[in-house]
Protein backbone atom coordinates (compact mmCIF):
# COMPACT_ATOMS: atom_id res chain seq x y z
CA UNK A 1 0.00 0.00 0.00
CA UNK A 2 1.50 3.41 -1.14
CA UNK A 3 0.36 5.75 1.69
CA UNK A 4 1.76 9.15 -0.20
CA UNK A 5 0.21 10.53 -2.30
CA UNK A 6 1.69 12.15 -5.78
CA UNK A 7 0.81 15.64 -4.58
CA UNK A 8 1.94 16.09 -1.16
CA UNK A 9 1.17 19.33 0.34
CA UNK A 10 -0.94 21.01 3.02
CA UNK A 11 -3.92 21.55 0.94
CA UNK A 12 -4.08 18.00 -0.77
CA UNK A 13 -3.33 15.72 2.60
CA UNK A 14 -4.76 12.11 2.76
CA UNK A 15 -6.72 11.56 5.98
CA UNK A 16 -4.29 8.30 6.30
CA UNK A 17 -0.79 9.79 5.86
CA UNK A 18 -2.15 12.04 8.01
CA UNK A 19 -2.93 10.21 11.24
CA UNK A 20 0.12 8.00 10.51
CA UNK A 21 1.96 11.17 10.76
CA UNK A 22 0.00 12.33 14.23
CA UNK A 23 0.78 9.01 15.53
CA UNK A 24 4.25 8.97 15.23
CA UNK A 25 4.70 12.53 16.29
CA UNK A 26 2.02 11.89 19.53
CA UNK A 27 4.84 8.94 20.19
CA UNK A 28 7.94 11.08 19.48
CA UNK A 29 6.26 13.72 21.93
CA UNK A 30 5.25 11.27 24.44
CA UNK A 31 8.37 10.36 24.53
CA UNK A 32 10.43 13.06 24.66
CA UNK A 33 7.93 14.50 27.28
CA UNK A 34 8.34 11.46 29.33
CA UNK A 35 12.30 10.89 29.10
CA UNK A 36 13.02 14.64 28.45
CA UNK A 37 12.50 16.14 32.28
CA UNK A 38 14.89 12.76 33.18
CA UNK A 39 17.57 13.78 30.85
CA UNK A 40 17.39 17.45 31.94
CA UNK A 41 17.23 16.03 35.42
CA UNK A 42 20.41 13.98 35.36
CA UNK A 43 22.15 16.65 33.45
CA UNK A 44 21.20 19.08 35.98
CA UNK A 45 22.23 16.69 38.33
CA UNK A 46 25.52 16.21 36.71
CA UNK A 47 26.36 19.70 36.36
CA UNK A 48 25.61 20.02 39.84
CA UNK A 49 27.82 17.06 41.15
CA UNK A 50 30.64 19.13 38.67
CA UNK A 51 30.17 22.12 40.25
CA UNK A 52 29.86 21.25 43.36
CA UNK A 53 32.96 18.94 42.98
CA UNK A 54 34.88 21.91 41.60
CA UNK A 55 33.89 24.31 44.35
CA UNK A 56 35.04 21.52 47.00
CA UNK A 57 37.89 21.23 45.31
CA UNK A 58 38.62 25.27 45.21
CA UNK A 59 37.74 25.06 49.16
CA UNK A 60 40.14 22.51 50.06
CA UNK A 61 42.36 23.84 47.55
CA UNK A 62 42.00 27.28 49.50
CA UNK A 63 42.58 25.62 52.98
CA UNK A 64 45.28 23.92 51.81
CA UNK A 65 46.62 27.29 51.12
CA UNK A 66 45.94 28.70 54.26
CA UNK A 67 47.12 25.73 56.18
CA UNK A 68 50.35 25.74 53.81
CA UNK A 69 50.78 29.88 54.96
CA UNK A 70 50.46 29.09 58.33
CA UNK A 71 52.51 25.96 58.42
CA UNK A 72 55.50 28.54 56.66
CA UNK A 73 54.84 30.97 59.40
CA UNK A 74 55.66 28.41 62.52
CA UNK A 75 58.79 27.11 60.49
CA UNK A 76 59.59 30.74 60.28
CA UNK A 77 58.89 31.15 63.72
CA UNK A 78 61.11 28.37 64.30
CA UNK A 79 63.75 28.77 62.64
CA UNK A 80 64.36 32.41 64.64
CA UNK A 81 63.97 30.55 67.48
CA UNK A 82 66.76 28.33 66.58
CA UNK A 83 68.92 30.84 65.42
CA UNK A 84 68.14 32.74 68.94
CA UNK A 85 69.39 29.47 70.87
CA UNK A 86 72.09 29.11 68.31
CA UNK A 87 73.16 32.83 69.19
CA UNK A 88 72.81 32.47 72.63
CA UNK A 89 74.64 28.90 73.18
CA UNK A 90 77.26 30.94 70.99
CA UNK A 91 77.64 33.45 73.23
CA UNK A 92 77.16 31.32 76.38
CA UNK A 93 80.46 29.12 74.97
CA UNK A 94 82.15 32.35 74.07
CA UNK A 95 82.04 33.37 77.81
CA UNK A 96 82.93 29.91 78.87
CA UNK A 97 85.86 29.87 76.87
CA UNK A 98 86.98 33.36 77.96
CA UNK A 99 86.40 32.46 81.44
CA UNK A 100 88.43 29.05 81.05
CA UNK A 101 90.99 30.97 79.41
CA UNK A 102 91.30 33.59 82.39
CA UNK A 103 91.36 31.23 84.80
CA UNK A 104 94.02 28.68 82.93
CA UNK A 105 95.53 32.56 82.96
CA UNK A 106 95.45 32.90 86.43
CA UNK A 107 97.09 29.58 87.04
CA UNK A 108 99.88 29.44 84.94
CA UNK A 109 100.75 32.63 86.65
CA UNK A 110 100.36 31.62 89.75
CA UNK A 111 102.29 28.35 88.45
CA UNK A 112 105.08 30.47 87.33
CA UNK A 113 105.48 32.46 90.46
CA UNK A 114 105.57 29.46 92.14
CA UNK A 115 108.13 28.12 90.13
CA UNK A 116 110.00 31.27 90.17
CA UNK A 117 110.30 31.00 94.01
CA UNK A 118 111.21 27.20 94.31
CA UNK A 119 113.68 27.63 91.33
CA UNK A 120 115.18 30.86 93.42
CA UNK A 121 115.28 29.00 96.63
CA UNK A 122 117.10 25.86 94.84
CA UNK A 123 119.83 28.61 93.76
CA UNK A 124 119.99 30.20 96.99
CA UNK A 125 120.37 26.29 98.83
CA UNK A 126 122.58 25.58 95.80
CA UNK A 127 124.74 28.68 96.33
CA UNK A 128 124.99 28.27 99.80
CA UNK A 129 126.03 24.93 99.58
CA UNK A 130 128.50 25.33 96.76
CA UNK A 131 129.98 28.01 99.26
CA UNK A 132 131.12 25.62 101.61
CA UNK A 133 132.39 23.53 99.37
CA UNK A 134 134.14 24.96 96.70
CA UNK A 135 137.12 25.98 98.73
CA UNK A 136 138.07 22.38 99.71
CA UNK A 137 137.46 21.30 95.43
CA UNK A 138 139.68 23.84 94.81
CA UNK A 139 142.21 23.13 97.42
CA UNK A 140 141.81 19.64 95.78
CA UNK A 141 141.98 20.20 92.16
CA UNK A 142 144.82 22.65 92.96
CA UNK A 143 146.82 19.26 94.37
CA UNK A 144 146.39 17.45 91.88
CA UNK A 145 147.44 20.27 89.12
CA UNK A 146 150.57 20.69 91.34
CA UNK A 147 151.34 17.05 92.46
CA UNK A 148 151.51 18.80 95.97
CA UNK A 149 149.22 18.67 99.22
CA UNK A 150 147.56 22.15 99.70
CA UNK A 151 145.97 23.37 102.56
CA UNK A 152 141.98 24.51 101.62
CA UNK A 153 141.37 28.11 102.23
CA UNK A 154 140.57 29.68 105.80
CA UNK A 155 136.29 29.52 105.89
CA UNK A 156 135.42 32.83 104.91
CA UNK A 157 131.72 34.24 105.75
CA UNK A 158 129.38 32.95 103.29
CA UNK A 159 127.27 35.39 102.86
CA UNK A 160 130.35 37.19 100.95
Amino acid sequence: MYLLPTKFGPLNAKIDVLIVALVLFAVVFLWFKRFLPRINQVLAERADRTEGTLERAEAIRAEASAEHAGAQALLAEARRDAARVTQAAREEGAALIAAAREEGLREREALLADGQALIEAERVAAEAELRLTVPELAAELASRIIGEPVPAAARTNPST
